[in-house]
């Protein structure tokens, strides 16, 4: 019985202190907010709050008992020191340091936040976001590959699904051709982007120059802009409230509203 309430209280704790993450985490809407961190203090100023009450329950006291007059003698002719039973009963943990002790490691353990959370988080609550195709959501990094092949990066489906549901997601980039739209919209519709997200067909938007996506993300005005050309970025920087510059290099000079990261998904911190 004792070990299922023990049980039942971890859990608790473990239930507050995510719940702490979350609603600390949504205060403080900083891209780059360390979740870790917020969630470490919260989990310690609730962890010396339930060990201190632990700590603090008496002890049942032990009887004392009564002094022999006389000493009696042994079988064996030899008799245990009188301190002995009091240096065992000093050296052995109580129950409640135990009990404490365990609730502590127990709750220490690192809170696993969902990836609903980290795209929330990161975003800063965004409502609206312009995301470019080559480089962050397909595999090509050129307008010329596109005229042969069109290839979803899988590993980024998952944060731009969610993002779907999240925010008002437009994707867009500069093509050579009409063929090269159609296998866009074919390889996105077979990753079902179309059908598990929240995007659909009109929210994808093709034009034939670089300076033609720096028009789009003006009139659209995001409240992120997620592109691989850092010239674009520097010239949006003054329009846009963050970008992120997707590069395998981080540039020497950014806006302070600019940030930069390998891909779209390690930015979002989603597990590899």
């Amino acid at each position: 019985m004792a070990d299922s309430s023990k049980d039942d209280l971890i859990q608790l704790i473990k239930r507050v202190g995510a719940y702490l993450t979350v609603k600390i985490s949504n205060i403080l809407p900083t891209p780059f907010q360390n979740t870790r961190s917020i969630g470490a203090l919260a989990g310690l100023a609730l962890a010396i709050v339930f060990t201190w009450k632990f700590l603090r329950t008496p002890a049942p006291r032990q009887r004392r008992q009564p002094k022999r007059r006389g000493a009696t003698p042994s079988n064996s002719g030899t008799s245990p020191p009188p301190n002995a039973n009091m240096s065992s009963s000093l050296v052995r943990p109580t129950s409640e340091d135990s009990g404490a002790q365990h609730v502590v490691d127990e709750f220490f353990q690192p809170v696993q936040l969902t990836l609903a959370h980290l795209v929330r988080q990161r975003l800063s609550e965004a409502r609206k976001v312009t995301c470019r195709l080559l480089g962050v959501i397909l595999e090509e990094t050129s307008a010329e590959e596109l005229q042969n092949h069109v290839t979803v990066r899988s590993s980024v489906l998952e944060v731009l699904l969610e993002i779907t549901k999240y925010c008002d997601l437009y994707l867009m980039e500069s093509i050579l051709d009409d063929q090269s739209e159609e296998k866009i919209l074919l390889a996105l519709e077979e990753v079902g982007i179309f059908t598990s997200g929240g995007l659909v067909k009109d929210k994808v938007l093709f034009c034939s120059t670089e300076i033609g996506r720096t028009s789009f993300v003006r009139q659209l005005e995001p409240d992120w802009h997620i592109d691989t050309n850092f010239e674009i970025i520097s010239q949006l920087a003054r329009f846009i409230k963050y970008q992120l510059h997707i590069s395998p290099s981080r540039p020497e000079r950014m806006a302070s509203n600019v940030f930069s990261c390998r891909s779209l998904e390690q930015f979002i911190g989603c597990p590899s």
